[in-house]
């Protein structure tokens, strides 16, 4: 018999990031509390950049758009903020998405399935993500409940279960 197996992935769906980016943009254009201190959110290149007149303004405005990602369904642990930087008369924060398992938190991954998962489930890094495998379909569902229990400070999915 074959094995089953799934894959362990970090990515981020670009389109509802964008979304989010829109949403935010349009809430920060119509709120009231924002008018006349030049905030906005905008996609810059490959990361996000958020800008406003007052340093809390753009942490405002940073924190609209993560409740927009929120809502979107995508965690906060793929959304790299930078601190506000004073650029003239503005502040300005850059945003950027990770995506992909580095090689040491793939085998902290494996790790928690060795040490901890059902015996004779196997853990393989493949470039930026983690396959993993077994004979039995059960022992993968309680990979996937294990994983789902720990925090690791990076966002996890599993796709391909076969």
């Amino acid at each position: 018999m074959a094995d089953s197996s799934f894959d362990i992935v970090s990515k981020v769906e670009r389109q509802e990031v964008d979304n989010a980016v829109n949403q935010a943009a349009k809430e920060i254009s119509q709120r009231y509390d924002f008018r006349g201190v030049d905030a906005s959110v905008a996609w810059s290149g490959e990361k996000i950049e958020m800008r406003a007149n007052a340093e809390e303004r753009v942490k405002a405005v940073l924190d609209i758009f993560q409740s927009k990602l929120i809502k979107r369904g995508i965690s906060l642990k793929a959304l790299d903020a930078g601190e506000p930087q004073a650029s003239g008369k503005e502040y300005k924060i850059f945003a950027s998405l990770k995506e992909g398992i580095e090689q040491d938190d793939a085998k902290k991954i494996a790790k928690v399935i060795r040490d901890e998962g059902p015996k004779g489930v196997k853990a393989q890094v493949q470039g930026d993500e983690l396959r993993v495998s077994s004979k039995s379909r059960d022992h993968l569902q309680e990979i996937i409940a294990l994983l789902k229990g720990k925090d690791f400070d990076f966002p996890i999915q599993f796709v391909n279960y076969r």
